[in-house]
């Protein structure tokens, strides 16, 4: 088969959907790679290390997307890449459909075969190619928090930890997933105070046990949420529904309660965002500050540590990349369920239910398609 990764074009998104030994490792299965000029630059690997392991250097990306059977990338196509799809491509990275019906329209236009990396879900429900992505952005957005709550930035001047004789801060986490308990960790680590919250009590059980005392765990529910926001320093959202559209937990009403230059940082913003109040924005313009409350809603969070996301993103998806080179995207399925669940669109045809219901298309089981 023939792969192709082609440098990404979002804002400030630095990541590469292949490093040089998933190159080896592609062309060690007899396949050809083909990688445009610097597409791995930004996340510190040069095109001497590509053409080491084996991949053909292309100039330019159009020639790269012609030319592949399938393409492997780390975030979602923009409109100007639309008109590079091609019938039966393969197209594996993330897609965030639920959020952007745009692309869904011209993905299912252009008939590609979109194997979407956060639908991919394990036997376990786990989300292996999600898992890595949600674990830096819930460490990261400790880090982006704490740095916006400086007065510099518009945040209401305190320090995450405090010092002894002051008050440290009050971090406040809506969801305990992966994203959850990974910003819990470091917001813990930091010294602030930590209320986590959930509507699966198991899941809080767990986080009791891990945390201990470190954390004040509480049920998600509408009064809990507002009571825990109105003293909050800092709001992290990490919500999840799997190829859906996030749930708004995070309500407009609850601004004029909250301290001036509190901080919400909505880490769910690439699914919709699980905050009334919030709309997506860039590394290059990461905030907005709506009644006092400073909003951080960058969609691409761990572009901004490449190297780092880089590496965990394709330790996750290279297993699942080989399978479909090895047998085509049909066969791949037959063998293994798990890919099943990746696939959001094929021939033309929504094919996750999540995906179809947050947008109003209609589901078609990929079963009766292949």
């Amino acid at each position: 088969m023939k792969i192709g990764c082609v440098k990404e074009i979002k804002n400030n998104e630095f990541r590469v959907g292949l490093t040089p030994d998933n190159v080896k490792a592609y062309v060690a299965a007899g396949h050809h790679v083909y990688m445009e000029r610097g597409a791995g630059v930004d996340s510190g690997f040069t095109d001497n290390e590509y053409v080491e392991a084996g991949a053909s250097i292309i100039d330019n990306a159009k020639d790269i997307w012609d030319l592949v059977d399938m393409m492997v990338k780390v975030k979602e196509p923009l409109p100007e890449e639309y008109p590079l799809f091609h019938e039966g491509l393969i197209l594996y990275t993330y897609l965030h459909l639920a959020a952007d019906k745009e692309q869904a329209d011209a993905l299912l236009a252009g008939k590609v075969k979109a194997v979407a990396y956060e639908t991919l879900q394990e036997k376990d429900r786990s989300l292996p190619c999600l898992a890595p992505m949600s674990q830096i952005a819930g460490r990261l957005s400790i880090q982006e928090g704490a740095k916006y709550l400086e007065k510099k930035f518009g945040g209401e001047g305190i320090l995450l930890a405090g010092v002894p004789g002051t008050p440290k801060a009050n971090v406040v986490i809506l969801g305990g997933g992966t994203v959850g308990m990974n910003a819990c960790k470091i917001a813990v680590g930091m010294g602030a105070n930590v209320t986590i919250l959930d509507v699966n009590l198991k899941r809080l059980e767990e986080l009791d046990n891990m945390f201990g005392a470190h954390i004040q765990t509480l049920v998600s529910n509408d009064s809990n949420v507002e009571r825990a926001c109105k003293d909050a320093d800092l709001v992290i959202g990490s919500v999840l529904i799997p190829g859906g559209s996030t749930p708004k937990l995070f309500k407009k009403k609850y601004l004029p309660e909250m301290k001036n230059g509190a901080v919400f940082v909505d880490v769910a913003i690439d699914q919709g965002g699980c905050g009334e109040s919030s709309h997506v924005t860039t590394h290059d313009d990461p905030v907005f500050i709506e009644e006092g409350v400073v909003h951080y809603c960058v969609g691409n969070m761990p572009g901004a540590v490449p190297r780092t996301s880089t590496i965990a993103l394709t330790n996750a998806t290279l297993k699942y990349g080989l399978q479909i080179a090895a047998s085509g995207l049909e066969e791949a399925c037959k063998k293994n369920d798990v890919i099943v669940s990746g696939v959001n669109c094929y021939d033309g045809k929504i094919t996750n239910q999540n995906v179809a219901s947050a947008l109003g298309y209609e589901y078609v089981a990929l079963d009766s398609l292949m």
